[in-house]
């Protein structure tokens, strides 16, 4: 009954709860408590003397104190023993209010990857830390302009006009639309994954890793860090391009020392510039990361104002196109540098004289035409308008592809000109394609340029509101760039000559880069900037693509990675950035933009495809926790991008994809194998629970045809008293037969209440768990606690197992040391077992002496398994030598199948017939059939029987007397004391023979009686136990134990293993004891014995 305490005014409790003197410290004067009592809570509401000791010490140490409090909380007595919540307050430390749990969530933080901190601890003199910043960037600063700048990048300016020039201005649109939509997909399913919850440090491999399970997460993850890496090494390869073809060329260490050298002295120029480059800004990274962040607006401002320069020099050139003149032989372009004037002759003081370029020609001055090309004699030297403007109409000419072979001459498509071939030894005087195009080239050397967009998500921690931002700013960031590439596309097709779009490196204008002879007010503006440009993004890749690694290495779930995981002590990840630096050299050593576009094209495009797989996989398991804020996705478009991903892979390099797939493969096997056990709730663990689930209901159709039987175990093991296996043998066993196929569940049973000994069987199950993992057992395991042992294997072998994926066949142990037990209990518990199985119609395999059964190390290289093949149940004799023989340990061993021939058998036709049955059945095997002549019955066994029967009685009369000494004892003793130590296989006796716990008994006179009247008897039975005559069933049974165990230890003393039909118990449970002797009459003398049940169906067939 609730009550209503009202407290007195000098603060104590009135009446019958004053339990001491003391004021409660948290109670106003005149506070009731309302709906409490305090009759059943005295127990788990903490004294008052332990309130106001703890409220004045403030040390807050009561048991209670939670790992969701901290002291501070936990010494306001009053808050944590909330009045309202009385009816929880004993949970109260494994359940948290929902205040306290909010408050820890609102305080949560999150960070970027590492530059945060490091600019903090840059900022700090390290005596005092500043307070953290709660993230405060918008969509705008926080991932549109972030995304702009790292999409933006070196391929727009060295190579988007070249690419127009040779695909045309169609083609381009369409690899531009390719990419862009490629893209746009993975970002839609990029918005959903970020926003279904907070998306920490590590931005894709975060996403990728707690979608898909650490092992894609770690392939992808990786790929994408390939991917970063190589991006800096070709954004560094831009820069060097940049500078020695068009800012200052006389830089150049290596010059070509023949007209053809020229590309291969290009190459090692920008190998030596690259890693010097490469080195400064690693070092620039490792000294100040803040410094790259800082200059970050900077590098976008470049790149902005050189994409204003080009729509201004485009609109100019409507009007007055810019002067960048041509010069053409015939059809052909001349490398513009390499002469003064585009003519053949010049006159100079009235008189005509040769040109320069005569005399490049002709090899001589004189105008004699002996050694001249007889391309150059044969066609005119023009002039054509490099620059023709927006109004002229060559974009009609610029529509259609224009592909070239590598070493092919650029030439004007319907300029007037003489087809001859001329001398090849001129070839360097005219344009040339340095690389072969197609289509498929140009989109795994454009694609690096739609890449950048996980700069938002990268940034999730430093935004005011990342479910928000991320999908509006990237989203915004692709379609603003991808409008900016279609308008370029555009320009470029309509403003600039065609020649001049397909002259990758400007050489037919003067040594000037292609965008910026469009550009106004000047071509250095796209200089000066897009070297500004890609020296940022470089710099932007080498600090990202560490952070990446030091995020996969601290997860650890790729062992030989855990070094990178460490850096300086405000977390900058130094061992990270050396690697990085190493591999981006590689990129670098290959010196060719061209070569190394595709490479990173491979890896982001294998990030991306992941990206959408993982979207895809969630929206269609409908897991719970699959909440997204952004709604515009669906699983089609996750796949429709996905199949974009694999095409692009292919389309643009089909050799670079099987390799970029093969390292991701590799690197998902070696997770898998090796790395750290993870448990993420991922979405392949939901796909693999959702094909469990539909392959269980199928299996539910029926019971599995015989040619898919096999044996799915049971192994039920026994537990020493330190909750160690007892025989770990039967798990060798077991692995032995199974080879790691099928199912196998190892259970066991604890004695005693579910509710005391839950932690004892989390640790069995623990220490069975580790056994499995050494003897590599693969499988389940379950533990049952139970109040009698028979009853805890009875409920294993009902219940485990699922649906159809139930196991057919149970393993039992021996119960060695039975005879010399006073106790019955052992074996009683292992005969229910044996009627449990029959009962359920499953086979029972027990291996006896399993302690001298081959571990999984040695080896049999001879030897024999005999199979006693002497009722038919099933052909389980057949079939688990035949599984045995698949283990390396067992493989040379040969099979024996002997089976026992009565006298009025025809043992001849016998064993034709077995021959031909073991042939159908595809099993090889010798073949004995045994013959087995009726003989009397000998005086051992007669003499054995009377032995096994005086026992038994023997036994029964010595429990009664224990009974009687048990009794007697009680009445000295007002209880019983020792509970006796449980094992697996022993259980309680039968109800009617245990001894109660307290028996009160009065003594008179008939009782007394009676008890010496009982005494009297014992003892006389005792006597009776000379005269006593066997039973003649028993003596039968007997009989044959003894004929078949010599039969058998004459042909098999020698074999492995032994493989026997196991007897089924007696149907009058009177008979169990002598059962055993039985057993063990039958197997006496052999070393190694499996005895086998069936569970009465065909689990062998000979039809296919």
């Amino acid at each position: 009954m609730w009550k209503t305490v009202p407290v007195s005014q000098d603060g104590a409790y009135p009446g019958d709860f004053m339990l001491q003197n003391v004021s409660y410290p948290h109670v106003k004067l005149g506070q009731e408590f309302p709906g409490v009592s305090f009759r059943g809570h005295l127990r788990s509401l903490p004294k008052l003397t332990e309130i106001t000791s703890s409220s004045h010490a403030s040390h807050g140490n009561h048991k209670e104190n939670s790992p969701f409090l901290n002291s501070s909380e936990a010494s306001k007595g009053g808050d944590y023993y909330d009045k309202n919540l009385a009816l929880f307050e004993e949970e109260l430390d494994i359940r948290p209010k929902v205040s306290s749990l909010l408050g820890k969530l609102v305080n949560y933080t999150n960070l970027t990857q590492g530059v945060k901190e490091h600019e903090e601890a840059e900022n700090t003199d390290g005596s005092k830390k500043k307070v953290s910043k709660s993230p405060s960037m918008g969509t705008l600063m926080g991932v549109y302009l972030p995304c702009m700048q790292n999409i933006f990048g070196v391929i727009l300016f060295l190579r988007l006009t070249w690419m127009v020039g040779m695909a045309g201005v169609l083609q381009s649109f369409l690899i531009v639309l390719l990419c862009c939509c490629c893209t746009m997909l993975t970002t839609i399913s990029m918005s959903a994954i970020a926003t279904n919850g907070v998306v920490p440090a590590g931005g894709s491999y975060f996403m990728i890793s707690r979608s898909l399970g650490p092992e894609f997460g770690g392939a992808v993850g990786l790929c994408f860090y390939l991917g970063t890496t190589f991006a800096g090494a070709m954004y560094i390869l831009g820069a060097i391009e940049i500078l020695l073809t068009y800012i200052v060329p006389q830089a150049a260490i290596f010059y070509p020392s023949g007209a053809h050298d020229a590309s291969s002295a290009m190459l090692n120029n920008m190998r030596v510039y690259g890693t010097v480059f490469l080195i400064l800004m690693a070092v620039v990274v490792f000294v100040g990361v803040k410094y790259v962040n800082k200059f970050a607006s900077l590098f976008l401002a470049c790149v902005v104002i050189s994409i204003l320069s080009i729509y201004a020099g485009a609109i100019k050139s409507i009007f007055d196109p810019p002067e960048f003149p041509i010069c053409m032989l015939g059809n052909r372009t001349l490398i513009r540098d390499q002469f003064d004037v585009c003519a053949k002759t010049i006159v100079k003081d009235n008189i005509t004289v040769a040109s320069k370029l005569w005399e490049n020609f002709c090899h001589n001055t004189n105008l004699t035409t002996e050694n001249c090309d007889e391309y150059f004699l044969l066609n005119n030297v023009t002039e054509i308008a490099g620059i023709p403007g927006a109004a002229s109409g060559i974009l009609k000419d610029n529509l259609w592809s224009n592909y070239l072979e590598k070493g092919e001459i650029l030439e004007k498509a319907h300029h007037p000109s003489v087809d001859v071939a001329g001398q090849k030894s001129n070839f360097h005087l005219y344009v040339l394609s340095d690389i072969s195009t197609s289509f498929m080239v140009l989109v795994g050397i454009f694609f690096p340029s739609v890449t950048g967009i996980m700069a938002g998500s990268n940034r999730s921690g430093d935004l005011k509101d990342a479910q928000k931002s991320i999908p509006v700013g990237t989203i915004l960031a692709i379609v603003t760039t991808s409008l900016v590439y279609f308008s370029c596309v555009l320009l470029f097709g309509a403003c600039i000559e065609g020649v001049v779009l397909r002259d990758k490196y400007g050489d037919a204008v003067n040594k000037n880069l292609v965008v910026g002879t469009l550009s106004w007010p000047s071509p250095w503006v796209i200089v000066i900037g897009s070297f500004f440009s890609t020296c940022g993004a470089g710099l932007q890749s080498l600090t990202g693509a560490p952070r990446l690694l030091q995020a996969i290495a601290k997860d650890n779930i790729i062992p030989f990675l855990w070094v990178f995981g460490h850096g300086k002590a405000n977390g900058e990840p130094t061992w990270a950035l050396l690697l990085t630096a190493l591999i981006a050299e590689l990129g670098i050593l290959i010196a060719s933009l061209d070569m190394v576009a595709p490479i990173l094209s491979m890896f982001f495009l294998m990030c991306y495809l992941f990206v959408n797989l993982a979207c895809a996989v969630q929206t269609l398991l409908r897991t719970p926790n699959w909440r997204p804020r952004f709604k515009y996705y669906h699983w089609a478009l996750s796949f429709l991008g996905m199949s974009i991903c694999l095409a692009l892979m292919f389309i643009s390099s089909w050799y670079y994809a099987l390799v970029a797939m093969l390292i991701a493969g590799m690197i998902y096997k070696y997770i898998e194998y090796q790395g750290a056990e993870k448990e993420w709730g991922d979405g392949i663990r939901g796909l693999s629970l959702s094909a469990a689930r539909y392959a269980l209901l199928r299996l539910e159709e029926g019971p599995p045809h015989t040619k898919n039987w096999r044996p799915q175990l049971l192994v039920l093991l026994k537990l020493d008293e330190d909750l160690h296996v007892k025989y770990p043998r039967l798990l060798t066993f077991a692995s032995q037969l199974k080879a790691g196929k099928g199912l196998t569940i190892i259970g066991s049973v604890i004695q005693g209440n579910f509710l005391e000994t839950y932690g004892e069987a989390q640790a069995a199950e623990q220490t069975i768990k580790n056994m499995m993992d050494i003897e590599k057992v693969k499988g389940f395991c379950q533990v049952v606690v139970a109040n009698k042992v028979r009853e805890g294997i009875a409920h294993l072998i009902q219940s485990c197992g699922l649906g159809g994926m139930k196991h057919n066949t149970v393993v039992l142990g021996w119960p060695y040391g039975w005879r010399q037990s006073e106790d019955p209990r052992s074996w009683k518990t292992f005969i229910g077992t044996v009627r449990c199985t029959t009962a359920a119609h499953l086979a029972l395999l027990v291996p006896k002496n399993v302690s001298f059964y081959p571990s999984n190390h040695e080896r049999y290289n001879e030897g024999n398994i005999d199979v006693w093949w002497i009722v038919h149940d099933g052909g389980m004799l057949m079939l688990l030598p035949f599984l045995l023989k698949q283990h390396k340990v067992w493989r040379k061993c040969k099979m024996r199948i002997f089976t026992v021939a009565q006298m009025d058998d025809n043992s001849i036709q016998m064993k034709k017939d077995l021959a031909t049955f073991l042939y159908q059945l595809r099993i090889e095997a010798e073949v004995e059939v045994v013959e087995m002549h009726n003989s009397d019955i000998s005086a051992y066994t007669y003499e054995r029987t009377l032995m096994m029967e005086q026992r038994s009685q023997m036994l029964r009369q010595m429990r009664l007397t224990k009974t009687e000494r048990e009794r007697e004892a009680q009445l000295v003793k007002d209880r019983h004391s020792i509970a006796r130590l449980e094992s697996l296989y022993s259980d309680e006796e039968d109800e009617g023979d245990t001894v109660p716990e307290n028996i009160q008994m009065t003594w008179t006179k008939e009782k007394c009686d009676a008890e010496k009247r009982n005494r009297g008897s014992a003892v006389g039975s005792f006597r009776d136990l000379i005269s006593i005559k066997p039973n003649q069933s028993n003596v039968r049974r007997m009989h044959t134990a003894v004929k078949l165990n010599e039969v058998i230890v004459n042909r098999s003393h020698d074999a492995r293993l032994v493989l026997l039909n196991m007897p089924g118990p007696p149907k009058n449970t009177d008979g169990d004891e002598n059962y055993m002797e039985f057993l063990e009459v039958l197997t006496e003398g052999l070393e190694r014995v499996l005895l086998v049940r069936g569970g009465g169906r065909e689990v062998i067939t000979i039809y296919s």
